[in-house]
């Protein structure tokens, strides 16, 4: 016996549209009333096809990073521990002031702003960010073009937190100049021999 009727939706739509309501309110700040106004879709169908608040969260921070968010990835690949470097701070730059694109970073914001009654969704985008600096970490380890000084997990830190630090200026309204300005200082800093 079939289960049910068919979807009347399309999930990708569906999905690209409650990324943008998370990314642009966070998490707490979504309602499932924006979550349904924005997805074109009645509660039912939400829990149908994408679970309850929290599940369809998981959901979108999957697509944020195989989307949006996947710079981050991409950078790894740069053949150079510097351009690694550059790509990750240049390109979280450009993710969070994008011209299309709520200001900001997701993941940060939902590390941020969540509750105790939404401690799944913390640790979910916590342990994104723990995959991304051990991630980063273990390609700055294979770099042999760095300042001899810089210890790998400690940079990848450094590197996380001059990130963050960028999306929480593009939230709070610093233009994509400006922070291009702090991106490049940054670069510098990093990548001195001599500091």
């Amino acid at each position: 016996m079939p289960g049910g009727r068919p979807r009347s939706f399309d999930a990708d739509i569906a999905l690209d549209r409650a990324l943008e309501v998370f990314w642009r309110n966070g998490f707490e700040g979504t309602t499932l009333a924006d979550l349904t106004a924005a997805m074109g879709i009645n509660k039912p169908s939400l829990y149908a096809a994408f679970g309850n608040k929290d599940e369809l969260f998981g959901k979108v921070l999957a697509r944020y990073l195989d989307g949006p968010g996947a710079y981050a990835a991409d950078a790894l690949d740069a053949p150079t521990g510097r351009e690694v470097l550059e790509r990750l701070i240049h390109g979280v730059v450009d993710l969070t002031t994008g011209a299309n694109t709520p200001h900001g970073c997701l993941c940060v914001k939902a590390v941020q702003a969540c509750g105790p009654d939404s401690r799944t969704v913390r640790q979910d985008a916590v342990a994104v960010r723990k995959a991304g600096e051990a991630a980063l970490r273990r390609r700055l380890e294979q770099a042999t073009d760095l300042p001899s000084r810089q210890d790998p997990a400690s940079l990848a830190a450094l590197v996380h937190t001059i990130s963050d630090g960028i999306a929480v200026q593009a939230t709070a309204g610093r233009s994509r100049d400006e922070l291009r300005q702090v991106a490049n200082l940054a670069l510098r800093a990093l990548l001195d021999e001599g500091a």
